[in-house]
């Protein structure tokens, strides 16, 4: 399972700011909940241009939580021209660090700060969204001008890399190609060459269903299994269905405030080792 922070654990389990800002002034709405992740950051900004208050509705993992969290905490008392001076990055090391698979989560809410930003200017978001360039990945949603932002700033040199910050090139992968392109754009705009068609990972081979489930079980079996009763914990499987994993929690993890945290971790795992689409559903009771 991923290494997370003391911190992101804490601003997962106890978010703050989290609801509705009636007298918002400033909202920034971005992400999907068809692609796996959205958030709508709301911020109260005074007259002296001093953002006062924030509020944050997230759809998405733990990090994407924590991240959207921290973010609210980092911009009440700043004003707005310190605020958007704030970078994923930013976020990030103010949680003490994100998985570098989680690190879209942090560029989820840089994206979320400069949109409330613009709003709060009176800036057309159409505008914005016209100027975002072609549709890059079409699984994910996500364009050509925010890829090559989050390159530039993050230093990226691998789709990998991409795929961890931005989600795009994650699904069917037809998208590699105008990946590699942009990245190759950026660093030659850094006055540098890098070659991205080398340093990118194979593609796994097919899988038939009967492989999946063998792989799936194995996974839970022998990598997931021993970390869970490590605290006291245990898993069940109960079915698989397409990509749709159904668990349960046994043991010390049954009661555990945590379980859906835990359940984060198991499908981060599973489409580690097994398949990237994979969903990892709890069992009621």
């Amino acid at each position: 399972m991923w290494d997370y922070t003391d911190k992101v654990k804490e601003y997962f389990l106890h978010p703050k700011n989290v609801g509705v800002l009636e007298d918002a002034n400033a909202v920034g709405d971005v992400g999907s909940i068809t692609c796996g992740d959205a958030l709508k950051l709301m911020l109260k900004v005074d007259e002296n241009e001093k953002i006062v208050d924030a509020k944050f509705q997230t759809f998405g993992c733990g990090s994407a939580i924590a991240s959207s969290s921290a973010l609210t905490e980092m911009v009440i008392g700043k004003t707005v021209e310190e605020a958007e001076k704030i970078s994923n990055q930013d976020i990030a090391d103010f949680l003490g660090g994100l998985p570098k698979e989680k690190m879209h989560c942090s560029v989820m809410g840089s994206e979320a700060l400069e949109a409330a930003i613009a709003n709060y200017r009176g800036i057309d978001l159409k505008i914005i969204e016209e100027e975002e360039g072609p549709l890059i990945c079409q699984c994910f949603g996500i364009h050509e001008k925010l890829i090559e932002k989050t390159v530039m700033e993050n230093d990226l040199k691998t789709i990998e890399e991409v795929t961890n910050y931005t989600k795009a090139g994650g699904g069917c992968e037809t998208c590699h190609p105008a990946i590699e392109d942009i990245i190759e754009k950026v660093w030659k705009m850094k006055g540098k060459e890098v070659h991205v068609k080398e340093e990118t990972p194979e593609k796994k081979p097919a899988m038939t269903n009967l492989q999946k489930i063998a792989l799936i079980t194995e996974t839970i079996e022998k990598e997931i299994k021993p970390m869970l009763a490590q605290d006291g914990g245990d898993i069940e499987l109960i079915d698989i269905s397409g990509n749709e994993v159904l668990v349960a929690l046994r043991g010390a993890c049954s009661s555990c405030v945590s379980a859906y945290y835990t359940v984060d971790g198991i499908e981060d795992k599973l489409r580690e080792m097994v398949y990237p689409d994979i969903v990892v559903k709890l069992q009621k009771d």
